[in-house]
């Protein structure tokens, strides 16, 4: 069988955490995607400011690794906790300098958005996520959650390039025109 075509975008997906950032790498035609490599950045008990060196060091080594087109990374929509909203927004900053300083186009989605883009469901839970990243891109086994997390960004980002922009929006839905 031959090899099957590249595909036309590496996207670098990430899940921010304040202890464990999860992350993928997949190729995408916006339809097709493949998954070339995930895991999980763990800082564990490190002094904060070590931890986002870390998160911004491994993320740096993974742009320069991959050489990805474009990065996907969740936003922080809501946090009982203030303390922990400010953390997960420090360790988002680490990963978005690491990408831009990289020269990667970086992306931002909701979670909801990245739920519905990938299970159908945005209030989907985390087994529904991982279930799903398993099945569309064929892993042999399910990923953890942060690692699922990651991969379901990726796929949201390729699933959002297949869809043209419109021209204009509509008014009105008797001026929709697709």
């Amino acid at each position: 069988m031959p090899p099957s075509p590249p595909l036309r975008h590496r996207i670098l997906g990430i899940d921010p955490g304040s202890r464990n950032t999860g992350y993928a790498v997949i190729d995408s035609d916006g339809r097709h995607s493949r998954a070339v490599a995930s895991g999980c950045i763990r800082v564990g008990q490190e002094p904060w400011p070590d931890r986002l060196g870390l998160i911004f060091d491994r993320v740096a080594e993974l742009v320069a690794e991959h050489k990805p087109n474009e990065m996907a990374v969740e936003q922080l929509i809501f946090a009982r906790d203030p303390t922990a909203a400010l953390k997960i927004g420090q360790a988002r900053g680490a990963v978005l300098c690491a990408g831009l300083k990289g020269g990667v186009i970086v992306h931002e989605y909701s979670p909801k958005s990245v739920k519905l883009a990938v299970v159908g469901s945005g209030g989907a839970d985390k087994a529904q996520v991982q279930h799903m990243v398993r099945i569309l891109l064929s892993l042999p086994a399910t990923p953890g959650e942060d690692e699922a997390d990651a991969l379901a960004i990726a796929l949201c980002h390729a699933h959002s390039m297949g869809i043209p922009q419109r021209k204009r929006a509509a008014a009105s839905w008797r001026d929709f025109r697709p």
